[in-house]
């Protein structure tokens, strides 16, 4: 796992039009979030912060439960997460680009299944609230429908309804 330290920062990049982690002199992560989608506190403070850390760490160790990605991939996933969790604005509910749920198996994992007319895919619950979960896509691109689709790690808000469980027998769990 790559640990966080004090030197880290978030950027951001005009140039680029992303929000930026600052990881050392050597390595930036850009993550997919558009300067007008930022909070004003990136800008204002811009230091990884230790909730910032705490909730990285959080989601790295709960992925890396799972074997269903290498630790670079889910160092990435952590990263954006945390980046959406903390410094992206409120997004609305578009549930209506995915069916409902209506299954009897409640969805007890972070990792879900969003399934649209066009596709299933995996996704991240990154919050959720009562009614909504806001949801990170960790497939390379996601097609809502013909027109529309997500790039992966950008983010998109769904009534609760329209999460599937993720049926992870299918995969291997690690132990202690």
């Amino acid at each position: 796992m790559l640990q966080a330290t004090k030197q880290w920062q978030w950027i951001a990049c005009a140039n680029k039009n992303r929000l930026l982690l600052d990881l050392n002199d050597d390595m930036q992560l850009c993550t997919p979030y558009k300067l007008r989608q930022l909070t004003d506190c990136v800008f204002e403070n811009p230091r990884f912060s230790l909730e910032d850390a705490a909730f990285y760490e959080q989601v790295y160790n709960y992925l890396d439960g799972f074997e269903l990605y290498k630790p670079a991939q889910i160092c990435q996933i952590a990263l954006n997460a945390t980046a959406v969790k903390f410094h992206l604005k409120p997004v609305l509910a578009k549930s209506w680009f995915f069916e409902e749920y209506t299954g009897t198996q409640p969805s007890t994992e972070a990792i879900v299944k969003l399934t649209s007319k066009a596709q299933t895919g995996e996704f991240l619950i990154v919050e959720h609230c009562p009614d909504a979960s806001i949801c990170l896509n960790l497939n390379e691109t996601f097609k809502l429908d013909d027109n529309l689709s997500l790039e992966q790690f950008e983010v998109i808000r769904v009534l609760n309804n329209r999460v599937h469980p993720l049926l992870l027998e299918q995969y291997h769990t690690k132990s202690a």
